[in-house]
């Protein structure tokens, strides 16, 4: 797989993931030249952005590691631009996918999911 294909994998496992725990899913791959965000999504009554990272493994560090303060930045220009955030119960969650290849194709090993990651 491609990076994009990866991407797209672990956005699709993290939408499965969410919305097999009643998360309504809003929006996906919301773009702003100030940034983008994967999932928009609603738990209860709260707005939920979703940042997912998919890798095989953390040999090189967890996946969470790589939302820096700069992309945290950018994601939380996309997120006011969405929503008024003052007035708004909001979150912002990191779902990290582990996957396979296995017999041709990609398998889900495992899925760490972090409220309030930032």
């Amino acid at each position: 797989m491609n990076t994009k294909e990866i991407g797209d994998f672990g956005e699709n496992a993290a939408v499965k993931y969410l919305s097999d725990l009643s998360y309504r899913i809003l929006k996906r791959n919301f773009r702003l030249k100030c940034g983008e965000i994967d999932i928009i999504a609603k738990d209860g009554g709260c707005i939920v952005f979703v940042e997912v990272k998919t890798r095989r493994s953390n040999l090189f560090g967890e996946p969470s590691e790589y939302v820096d303060s700069r992309k945290q930045s950018r994601i939380k220009k996309a997120a006011a631009c969405y929503t008024d955030i003052e007035n708004n119960d909001i979150r912002f969650d990191i779902v990290e996918v582990f996957y396979a290849e296995k017999n041709g194709g990609s398998v889900i090993n495992k899925i760490n999911h972090i409220k309030n990651a930032f």
